[in-house]
């Protein structure tokens, strides 16, 4: 079983998102937070229900995006992050 999101762990997906996939991350916010104005975004914390963003569209401001189910832990995350990218893709 993998790890339970703690702020720990989501600490550590939010550092791997903003270092590694900050494309996917303005694509959360541009698709899922229905800002397709935004130019940046950071991701501040994720847990069960859903992400914290920071996004840059004039102003910087804090969004909240929910996923379509509650995440079970750090490996349902991983692939359900991976699969909202794949359906903002397609949008």
């Amino acid at each position: 079983m993998s790890e339970s999101i703690t702020p720990i762990i989501s600490d550590r997906i939010c550092q791997h998102m903003n270092e590694d996939h900050a494309n996917a991350v303005l694509l959360y916010a541009q698709v899922f937070g229905n800002t397709p104005e935004a130019q940046k975004a950071t991701m501040l914390s994720i847990d069960p229900e859903g992400m914290n963003l920071l996004v840059t569209l004039e102003e910087e401001s804090e969004m909240r995006i929910t996923f379509d189910h509650p995440l079970k832990d750090a490996e349902d995350a991983h692939h359900t992050l991976i699969e909202m990218v794949k359906q903002a893709r397609q949008k």
